[in-house]
């Protein structure tokens, strides 16, 4: 699931690596070739997404033949390799090749984390350029896409019709203000608007944002756009849905995510805003559901959302970095890519698979696509590490009333400009 991450502790990693005789800053040269295991049963170590490795394997043994190598494969939550990768790493038990969500690719090439990889414009694009420019640091590439994913509407067909569903937020507010009933657990739309991740979908539309970008497209860590005047509107039209109570009281704080799984799960909710993750969970709870791209807001802007990409990249620890990167190509090529989707459902990250047919065929994948036009990539530098804890409580404090919407996110983006300034 493509939710944001845990903060990382960036000095932690860098003294460990200062720790370890090799590893980031050794070039290809300097470490062993393709031949030769990396120890005593297999050439390259693996770490796969959970639940995963069935979209691979095809190509695992492929690769195997063709190369005459072993390839082994772990799964591990993608969220939390790059946190196992600096204790791991030094140690000399860490994977070749990791699967990292693209927000966290800033960090890890701050910490030398990461091998840069050699691949030519014909292999870049490959991928669509949201997804490839999420691996690219400072003009160098990183990783190669692996999928993409955003958050969209998905809406039980057995207590709201498609032709009924509401164009609008608003309309959608005025919907579960409706037909909520608290005491028998009967919503409308539901949502966790007190994450940034979700909430920056309304804020954006109002002219929010959480860093603004430098001439070259970069992002400005010093131009942080979290409580102008956009900002604060979006708020507000957050702040109603918890004020009017057409949110349930549990959907605040951490726990959040899983009431509004439960609730869909359970036919209580009639829609809910979440990401490709739960299409394979919702069908297996027996929901008849729909998925739909995100609403319009009520000064007309489309709902936007964040663009999460995972990647394979290659450890700097790997003693066989050369291999690891002819193994990352592979995987990620249109062909690999369209098996792994069909045996995974992550919709890929190649351009051309967006007109194949097993990609249009699918509802969730549309869906997926169709907000992708309205989404935008989470800043993928160290500081957007900084960013998290403080506007999610600020979120919080809103959605339970008690600090008014410019103060909180005054706080906030204090808060986030004292973390960023101590971390330098």
């Amino acid at each position: 699931m493509m939710k944001r991450t845990t903060k990382f502790l960036v000095g932690l990693g860098i003294a460990l690596l200062s720790l370890t005789a090799c590893g980031p800053g050794e070039t290809n040269d300097n470490k062993s070739k393709a031949s030769g295991k990396s120890n005593g049963d297999y050439d390259l170590l693996v770490w796969e997404d959970q639940q995963k490795t069935a979209g691979i394997e095809d190509a695992i043994a492929a690769f195997e033949k063709e190369h005459d190598v072993k390839i082994k494969v772990v799964e591990k939550a993608y969220a939390k390799q790059l946190e196992d990768l600096r204790l791991d790493g030094p140690a000399g038990t860490g994977a070749d090749v990791i699967t990292i969500p693209g927000d966290q690719i800033g960090t890890a090439t701050t910490e030398g984390l990461l091998q840069e990889l050699k691949v030519d414009d014909a292999v870049k694009s490959t991928f669509t350029e949201a997804a490839m420019e999420s691996q690219i640091v400072k003009g160098k590439v990183y990783g190669l896409p692996k999928a993409i994913e955003t958050q969209v509407l998905f809406y039980n067909k057995d207590l709201i019709t498609e032709d009924q569903l509401p164009e609008t937020l608003d309309e959608w507010y005025d919907y579960s203000k409706k037909i909520t009933d608290n005491e028998k657990d009967k919503y409308g739309l539901i949502a966790t608007f007190d994450q940034i991740y979700y909430a920056q979908g309304i804020m954006n539309g109002y002219g929010g944002y959480i860093f603004g970008k430098n001439e070259d497209g970069s992002f400005n860590p010093e131009d942080i756009g979290l409580a102008n005047k956009g900002a604060i509107e979006g708020a507000e039209q957050i702040k109603k849905f918890y004020d009017n109570k057409v949110l349930p009281t549990g959907i605040i704080g951490e726990q959040g995510t899983t009431v509004l799984d439960s609730l869909f799960t359970e036919g209580k909710a009639a829609a809910v805003i979440s990401g490709p993750w739960n299409l394979a969970p919702f069908k297996e709870a027996n929901i008849d559901y729909g998925v739909k791209e995100l609403p319009l807001l009520n000064n007309g802007k489309h709902m936007g959302s964040f663009i999460g990409v995972k990647s394979y990249n290659v450890s700097s620890y790997s003693k066989n970095a050369e291999l690891a990167e002819e193994f990352v190509t592979f995987i990620t090529n249109e062909e690999n890519s369209k098996v792994r989707y069909e045996k995974t459902q992550e919709v890929p990250a190649v351009a051309a698979l967006a007109e194949d047919s097993s990609v249009k065929e699918s509802e969730g994948a549309m869906a997926i696509a169709e907000q992708s036009k309205y989404a935008e990539l989470t800043p993928g530098i160290t500081e957007m590490d900084s960013v998290w804890k403080p506007i999610d409580a600020a979120l919080q404090t809103i959605a339970t009333g008690k600090v008014e919407v410019k103060k909180a996110l005054e706080q906030a983006v204090g808060q986030i400009e004292s973390s960023i300034a101590a971390n330098q």
